[in-house]
């Protein structure tokens, strides 16, 4: 019984640690830097941000307004110089918050970039109907070669 029950904690254990080790592994690979609500294109498209002028460009009006008579100063992600910067627009929705905060994986298969993230919570009653054109940025790796992006979303 004692062997049955070292047995378990060991696979216990090396699960435990396999799954640091790949979100580790994820936080290497890909880096959400950007995810707003509002702003996005209508219909859903990816599109590779060059350099550093087109992602501030992009980004300007996300971070919210700094109060000019206070010395406030808003801190801008930086842009990565060894990734490749990702801008994908989810493209329009009627309601709900489609907003990403979290990017579990990513891979690429058949030059498709495949981004899994969390399926959205449904939220309960009724709500008033706003229409959002949710957008987020994200690195992938300089060598990763993709013609398409697709979102898988998971639980």
């Amino acid at each position: 019984m004692k062997s049955l029950l070292i047995a378990c904690a060991v696979i216990f254990m090396s699960c435990a640690s396999t799954s640091t080790q790949k979100s580790s592994a994820v936080q290497e690979n890909t880096e959400l830097l950007v995810s707003e609500s509002q702003g996005g294109a209508e219909t859903p498209g990816f599109k590779i941000i060059k350099d550093e002028t087109d992602f501030r460009t992009i980004i300007k009006g996300s971070f919210g307004i700094a109060d000019l008579g206070n010395e406030s100063y808003i801190k801008y992600p930086q842009f990565p110089k060894n990734k490749k910067v990702v801008l994908y627009n989810l493209g329009t929705f009627r309601s709900g918050s489609h907003k990403i905060e979290e990017i579990k994986s990513i891979s690429v298969k058949n030059q498709i970039l495949y981004v899994e993230v969390p399926a959205g919570e449904p939220s309960g009653g009724m709500e008033i109907q706003v229409i959002s054109s949710p957008w987020f940025i994200f690195t992938v790796p300089a060598d990763y070669k993709f013609t398409s992006v697709e979102l898988k979303y998971s639980k």
